[in-house]
């Protein structure tokens, strides 16, 4: 006698109910911990290029502006710094009045590109910060609000004082 083994109809239906109830389950966890994981992401990359700012401007001693990016060579002039960031040295020689605008001679430092489509990062007021070469950014203190479209509830605040440290902070009053 031979025998044929195999998965009936009825096993194979129960195994794929389970399948799906599991899936419905784990799907919004997953999509909240990539959320999370780009935030995140995206709030150490702006701290980090502001303690690098701060640290290039006590090691050189001259004034490192950080300001939002239009361009890789050019400011955006704007408090949405959804499309990246720029770090350069801002020389105090160039033209007059040109401090905190990225002038032909002045080196870039650092370039983030553009945060990823949903994010947004906004400034209360600030289109751009400047160090001093004794570290602080007396003038420059603001908050950041980094929010994904989950809104201000799981927002990030990254926080700027005159002195030039930062911190960040979980939810803001409000997301653009």
């Amino acid at each position: 006698m031979h025998r044929v083994s195999g998965v009936t109809l009825v096993e194979l239906l129960i195994t794929l109910s389970i399948a799906v109830i599991l899936l419905a389950v784990a799907g919004p966890s997953y999509q909240a911990l990539l959320l999370n994981g780009r935030r995140g992401a995206v709030a150490n990359a702006f701290v980090l290029a502001l303690t690098y700012a701060r640290s290039e401007a006590v090691k050189r001693a001259v004034p490192i502006t950080l300001c939002s990016r239009a361009t890789n060579a050019t400011c955006a002039d704007s408090t949405a710094w959804d499309g990246g960031w720029l770090v350069f040295v801002d020389n105090l020689t160039g033209r007059a009045g040109s401090v905190g605008t990225l002038d032909l001679a002045e080196q870039i430092l650092l370039v983030y590109p553009a945060l990823p489509t949903g994010t947004t990062l906004r400034s209360s007021a600030r289109k751009r910060v400047t160090f001093q070469g004794t570290g602080f950014s007396a003038g420059f203190n603001d908050t950041f609000r980094l929010c994904d479209r989950r809104g201000p509830v799981v927002a990030r605040s990254i926080i700027l004082s005159n002195q030039g440290r930062v911190r960040t902070a979980f939810g803001t009053n409000s997301c653009p």
